[in-house]
């Protein structure tokens, strides 16, 4: 992948709004110029960096240029020297979280269900590590980057190679996507952070299906436990993970049966 360019840090580009310590951005802290050792570039990297981390802090929804600036101790309009606008800000978070799935991890010696699994286990890797990845690409879906064409490209080869259509390839690399994000925004209890309140929460859902009528809903009665589990999350993406393989695996061996007749 080619790596962004790094813009020059120019006066422009780096006015410093803030003289609190933690910033350290090129300009003046107090009266004092800094000196060179000690500047720091407001690289688009740098500005990504902190964005990502507020948006996996406090929502997609209250990531501003102006809070984002605040934090970086520059002014707003020395954001729009690399992004001119949220809306481009937002697509380059979501070539941030498509550049960490690790696709040089993959074996493409193995077969090619192992590769398909390790795509999809590395793809929830990085969306469970960025709560605000999933709606990132949620809403990003189109291929604008060159991190997630290289994804989706290498997502393809495996399939096509393994012997699916081009037309049943593309629509197993979308339904690999779009498992990894419904895993991710369904894990259970995962709206809330304190253990003791997921714990309480866990306990009403099972009262409330356990305390239905039995006759008319023996079923919902019986499951009230395993329904309402929320304290084993890695259950939760390894049966997601087993059951999108077993769907792709049985495709494949009907489109070979297919093909024998």
């Amino acid at each position: 992948m080619c790596s962004l360019p790094i813009l020059p840090c120019t006066p422009y580009s780096c006015q410093v709004t803030s003289s609190r310590q933690p910033a350290r951005v090129a300009g003046t802290v107090g009266d004092q110029p800094p000196d060179e050792g000690e500047r720091v570039r407001l690289t688009r990297a740098a500005v990504v960096d902190r964005a990502l981390a507020l948006a996996d802090a406090s929502g997609l929804e209250s990531l501003t240029i102006r809070k984002l600036a605040t934090e970086l101790g520059v002014t707003p309009m020395a954001l729009y020297w690399h992004f001119r606008g949220k809306d481009e800000l937002l697509e380059g978070l979501a070539e941030r979280v498509w550049s960490e799935i690790d696709i040089a991890a993959i074996d493409r010696t193995a077969p090619w269900t192992d590769q398909l699994r390790g795509l999809l286990v590395s793809l929830l890797t990085v969306l469970r590590a960025h709560p605000a990845a999933a709606q990132l690409l949620a809403s990003s879906e189109k291929l604008n980057n060159e991190s997630a064409l290289n994804a989706t490209e290498f997502t393809l080869d495996i399939l096509r190679t393994a012997g699916f259509s081009p037309l049943d390839a593309s629509a197993i690399a979308r339904s690999a996507l779009w498992t990894g994000l419904m895993l991710v925004m369904s894990e259970p209890g995962i709206e809330l952070i304190d253990e003791a309140a997921r714990t309480e929460l866990q306990r009403k859902k099972q009262v409330t299906l356990a305390m239905l009528p039995p006759a008319r809903y023996p079923r919902l009665v019986e499951c009230a436990i395993p329904m309402t589990a929320c304290d084993d999350p890695e259950l939760h993406y390894q049966f997601g993970v087993e059951m999108f393989m077993a769907g792709v695996t049985s495709l494949a061996a009907i489109r070979a049966a297919q093909q024998a007749e």
